[in-house]
């Protein structure tokens, strides 16, 4: 049985020359940056270095996570943020103290002193290839084309500038892609989190994210209580008074007594319609027959806005990570009806690789963004009780997109 085929993560030949070239140009800005960093740091004393230092750090954590966006989004490999928390708005001191607070700042400082090393001969080489391959081909022609009598094709340097040419050339094409990926790797060993660094981001990351599951949880449980009272509860109690009523007036006025029983009987039905709305927010019915998919279809359907529905699932999510999506999607398409001002929209939800991704995207004005207490932040408060992410892209003038994952297993598969 012959074994399946498949392609090397990272760019082609030509691209990853290309990226070759703008790494190179990357590690020579931040060799300007480790001047300076160098620089200012001899003149903190004299207080006047501060301002360039904290602008030099900035520079080096900016260009260490652009290094980790181009290995995740170009190479395939993925590399995680070691630090604590961003770097505070505020004057020059106070962001130089929060640089050398962060044990990743010195993680940083490593990975530049290597990058300015290591980091720069891997990404020379490729540049160096082309430059040889360009030089020794020039010379080849030069040499190889008699221009008068006087001076005749130079065998000799032809003999010696082709096989420069050749070497330099296989070396261009062959070896570009795998001193990209030792550079890769490079990056991978030197940005990653350390394991304790990683362990506490992680531990401090599940108990935000069970906080936020607690007040979620803690805010649905006076929403429900606040509901029943305002609602249900008290037509009941009007329910109630209307009996009594009647009782007292069956025998004396029995009309006003059968008004006072119809108006009871209209009451119980509005009390039994508030009590179904009220199961119904806290898990639909068609969530629980249908669901994820029956479920985003009817929202869908009762969505003013058209929207393409695309669902790939084999199989049902468990019930509290389905429930959860349904109402993070609730949110989204709500959010998007109301702030967009979107012609069309489209959902996508699917399962791949133990993750549960929903997607959704509107031709509106953009813009959207998470502020603390807004819509969508109530939905990354929502998914991330399930250890889930929410990610927005949003630029002024559209489009967004809204992506939700977890880990999920799928609990059965549909038939």
């Amino acid at each position: 049985m012959k074994g399946v085929a498949t392609k090397e993560p990272g760019p082609g030949r030509l691209r990853a020359f290309g990226w070759s070239l703008a790494m190179l140009a990357a590690v020579l800005l931040e060799g300007g940056a480790g001047f300076v960093l160098a620089l200012s740091t001899l003149l903190i004393p004299l207080r006047i270095g501060i301002w360039p230092a904290s602008w030099a750090l900035s520079w080096v954590r900016t260009s260490a996570d652009l290094h980790r966006l181009w290995a995740a989004k170009v190479m395939g490999k993925p590399i995680a943020r070691p630090y604590r928390a961003e770097i505070p708005a505020g004057n020059a001191a106070t962001r130089l103290a929060a640089f050398r607070s962060d044990p990743a700042t010195r993680r940083d400082l490593g990975w530049l002193t290597v990058e300015l090393s290591a980091g720069l001969f891997l990404t020379a080489i490729p540049a160096g290839f082309a430059f040889f391959t360009l030089v020794a081909a020039g010379v080849t022609l030069d040499d190889a084309v008699p221009r008068t009598p006087d001076f005749p094709v130079d065998h000799h340097r032809v003999l010696v500038t082709i096989p420069v040419m050749i070497i330099s050339a296989f070396g261009l094409v062959v070896l570009t892609r795998p001193i990209l990926r030792a550079y890769t790797w490079l990056q991978h060993w030197l940005l990653s989190p350390a394991e304790a660094v990683r362990l506490a981001t992680r531990i401090t990351e599940l108990t935000r994210s069970r906080d936020d599951a607690v007040d979620t949880q803690a805010a649905e449980i006076r929403r429900i209580e606040r509901d029943l009272h305002d609602g249900a509860q008290a037509r009941l109690v009007s329910l109630g008074m209307s009996l009594g009523m009647a009782e007292k007036l069956l025998a004396a006025d029995p009309d006003a007594a059968q008004q006072l029983l119809a108006e009871a009987k209209e009451a119980t039905g509005l009390a039994l319609s508030e009590l179904r709305e009220l199961v119904r927010g806290i898990h639909p019915p068609i969530l629980a027959d249908r669901g994820l998919a029956g479920a985003a279809e009817a929202l869908v359907l009762a969505s003013p806005v058209p929207i393409e529905l695309t669902v790939e699932l084999p199989g049902r999510p468990p019930a509290p990570a389905e429930s959860a999506m349904y109402f993070a999607l609730t949110e989204v398409l709500t959010n998007m009806v109301k702030h967009s001002g979107a012609r069309a929209a489209w959902v996508r939800i699917t399962h791949t690789q133990g993750r549960l991704w929903v997607m959704v995207g509107d031709d509106g004005r953009g813009g959207a963004t998470m502020p603390e207490g807004g819509g969508l932040a109530g939905v990354q408060r929502r998914i991330a009780g399930f250890d889930g992410i929410v990610g927005v892209a949003s630029p002024i003038g559209g489009p967004t997109i809204v992506t939700m994952e977890m880990p999920c297993q799928l609990a059965y598969a549909l038939s």
